[in-house]
């Protein structure tokens, strides 16, 4: 059965989980339903939820958080699947906290918050993110391992998730539905969905921000996406391998052909 594309999440508890099958690519086919699947990390997720969890039959899930936040917040474990943690962001020089909740609460970060974060600080920040994970060494080895996995290496369905399941988790994905076809406007469609589905999830964090003194306006660009981040990861793409193809050959080391195995394993005749 082929989902709608960007379809609420089959579990309450984990708002910004979705299948990514269902979008259109441009030679008519598209991409299969309940085979990949994005997330975010699994702290929210209720004990109600459990078995629709481990009803979607997971074989396979790739953990891009770091070291540190995978120990804070360990995924649960489900039956028949293989977990495989991937430090997108281990070069980078600045780490997500995995206690993010703890530290926006805290009135000596929230003193800072005005300075750090406005006056476009916070956009600028973030867009230099998405650009080291097109350039960062720990960052081209993680996405490696993860599309080798989706050309074959790893048993589907796939699960794929960092901690908000919006930069490093979104770029995996955009960067996955521009390969296989994807029209652009539909790639930026499913990235921003992070904003409706995450940001009422979060209403805790601006409230405890809020309640230590800070500017809830200020986290929106922090905790949501914007197209602008989106955009810097393609702008560094272009730049340097002139395109999605040339970014998954050169940079990936992904060539023509395992590129073509990851189209022939994720699109359907629709």
């Amino acid at each position: 059965m082929t989902v709608t594309p960007g379809a609420p999440s089959p579990i309450g508890s984990l708002p910004n989980l979705r299948d990514l099958g269902g979008w259109r690519a441009a030679d008519g086919r598209v991409v299969r339903s309940g085979v990949l699947f994005r997330s975010t990390d699994f702290s929210s997720l209720a004990d109600d939820d459990i078995a629709t969890l481990e009803g979607l039959g997971l074989r396979t899930m790739y953990d891009l958080r770091s070291v540190h936040e995978r120990e804070a917040i360990p995924d649960p474990p489900l039956p028949g699947v293989t977990e495989i943690g991937l430090d997108v962001l281990a070069d980078a020089q600045m780490s997500i906290p995995a206690n993010i909740g703890a530290v926006l609460a805290d009135p000596a970060v929230v003193a800072q918050a005005d300075e750090v974060l406005s006056g476009g600080k916070a956009r600028e920040m973030i867009c230099g993110t998405y650009r080291e994970m097109i350039t960062l060494p720990s960052a081209t080895a993680s996405y490696s391992e993860f599309y080798r996995g989706l050309h074959g290496d790893a048993p589907g369905p796939i699960l794929f998730h960092c901690t908000t399941g919006k930069d490093r988790t979104g770029w995996a994905a955009a960067a996955f539905l521009t390969l296989v076809g994807v029209g652009e406007e539909d790639v930026y469609s499913d990235y921003l969905l992070t904003n409706e589905r995450l940001i009422p999830a979060l209403k805790h964090l601006f409230d405890g921000f809020a309640a230590a003194g800070g500017d809830p306006e200020l986290l929106v660009g922090v905790l949501g996406v914007d197209a602008g981040y989106l955009d810097a990861a393609f702008d560094e793409v272009r730049t340097r391998f002139g395109g999605i193809e040339g970014y998954f050959s050169e940079a990936l080391g992904i060539g023509t052909g395992e590129q073509d195995k990851i189209r022939e394993r994720f699109l359907v005749e629709g």
